[in-house]
């Protein structure tokens, strides 16, 4: 069972991962070795599923990030689904209800890329092209 306390050190993770055991102590009023207790639980319990690395992709020379919703052609969900994450320029899928089957954000380099993997796409099913402009963040 999840307690407020491990309500609070799942919104200090989330904001940043990398917080040492003492920093996240310091910030709730626990002792290192509690947290690292708790935290131990929320991994085996499989609450806390893994920690990754959120990287800009602009600093890698992909300018464009690309909502896709994709209707599926008959007979071909069970290939996308197979296939969908062999692509490099999908950082995640959906599968979705509605008029669409799948929700893809894709991370490309410029106009040409998008051309070109939405190509690849029509293979499978009718596109549905969605520049994204910005993230609207949270305000801290």
């Amino acid at each position: 069972m999840v307690d407020p306390i491990d309500l609070q050190i799942i919104k200090i993770l989330k904001q940043n991962s990398r917080y040492s055991y003492a920093e996240i102590g310091r910030k709730i009023a626990l002792s290192s070795s509690s947290v690292r207790e708790r935290v131990q639980k929320l991994e085996d319990t499989g609450i806390i599923e893994s920690y990754t690395l959120k990287v800009n992709p602009r600093g890698l020379g992909y300018n464009m990030e690309v909502f896709i919703l994709l209707k599926i052609f008959d007979g071909k969900l069970n290939l996308v689904l197979k296939e969908i994450h062999g692509f490099k320029e999908v950082e995640y899928a959906h599968r979705i209800t509605g008029p669409y089957n799948i929700h893809i954000k894709a991370i490309l380099k410029d106009q040409e890329h998008l051309q070109n993997f939405v190509d690849t796409l029509i293979t499978y099913g009718n596109p549905t092209t969605l520049l994204i402009l910005s993230e609207i963040k949270p305000e801290k």
